[in-house]
């Protein structure tokens, strides 16, 4: 029998956590599109479905996780689109089953917004100033910062030291790593950025398109950062392209709060970070059944050689000019 945690986790165990917290489940469960968590859509008796996440075992506290829940409840009072996390009987938004911490939301349909309309992105521009105003306000208190340590050397000393990466690719790609990894963090160092409450992981699959508004989903990862951070993952194609939607995207975010310039010279950094996490992120989850059938690409040599292969382009790009707002804009 697998001692993974969400081993324990049957459909039986999730319907009685569920109906413990006051709803009737019809006994309808379907497992969501979920990797690090397990999010499921049961159906409720004469009400809508809803939308169940069990957080992973100790990957946050349950202080994390309520103060990731009180983040998405300031953002409601501010009338932010977000689709936040139900209260309770007890008055709490996440609750306990033994090992496991979970939250029910209402299930929010929609599509993924359309990034080559400058008109989108501008809209988009504007959620993010509002969501960046509101994150201004105050400090998480518990949950962690994008930085270096975490993302870049804790991940490339894990790869290094658990036989991930194929032998004859090892030196390659420590070497290079611990280039890059030098170069980041002179650019953190200069940038000298001031770090707010943002979502972390702003990319257009957490964020829902429906009847011409974007409502923005799934604050798991959400910490202190860069404004930066929650704007480099809207910006896609040349860099001539890339310019075009940073002014639209800026247009609009600084109808509510104000863009520091100096960010624009981490987005080739974080970009790289998140490279890094996410190969060293599937390497930690390897032990958990659903990682391996999902990404049966990750242990070839092929996979490691085009992952250093896009390192090594990363590692030029890093060097280059950073992108900048179209001349004429302040």
């Amino acid at each position: 029998m697998s001692s993974h945690p969400y081993s324990v986790l049957t459909p039986e165990r999730i319907l009685d956590a569920v109906e413990a917290q006051g709803y009737r489940c019809d006994g309808r469960i379907n497992a969501l599109n979920s990797f690090e968590n397990r999010v499921f859509q049961l159906g409720i008796e004469d009400e809508p479905p809803l939308i169940a996440k069990f957080y992973r075992p100790d990957r946050w506290s349950y202080d994390q996780i309520l103060e990731e829940h009180a983040f998405c409840a300031e953002l409601t009072v501010a009338e932010w689109p977000v689709v936040p996390p139900l209260v309770g009987p007890n008055g709490q938004s996440a609750h306990r089953d033994g090992e496991f911490v979970f939250a029910l939301f209402n299930r929010f349909g929609g599509h993924a917004p359309e990034l080559d309309k400058l008109d989108t992105i501008e809209l988009l521009g504007r959620s993010l100033g509002r969501l960046h105003a509101i994150g201004a306000l105050s400090p998480f208190l518990h949950r962690p910062a994008i930085n270096i340590e975490e993302y870049g050397v804790a991940s490339r000393e894990f790869l290094l030291s658990n036989d991930s990466i194929p032998p004859s690719l090892i030196e390659a790609y420590g070497t290079l790593t611990r280039d890059i990894l030098k170069i980041v963090d002179e650019r953190f160092r200069d940038c000298r950025y001031t770090a707010i409450r943002i979502h972390a992981d702003c990319h257009r699959g957490n964020i829902l398109w429906r009847d011409d508004r974007a409502v923005f989903v799934d604050f798991d990862d959400c910490r202190m950062g860069p404004a930066v951070q929650d704007l480099w993952m809207l910006l896609s194609g040349d860099r001539q392209e890339q310019t075009e939607q940073l002014d639209a995207l800026l247009e609009g975010y600084e109808m509510f709060h104000e863009f520091d310039d100096r960010e624009l010279s981490l987005v080739e950094s974080l970009r790289t970070l998140r490279m890094m996490h996410y190969a060293a992120w599937i390497a930690r989850r390897w032990s958990d059944p659903a990682f391996p059938p999902a990404f049966s690409w990750f242990n070839t040599e092929r996979y490691w050689a085009e992952h250093i292969l896009s390192l090594r382009e990363q590692f030029a790009i890093l060097q280059e000019e950073p992108l900048s707002r179209p001349r004429g804009n302040f």
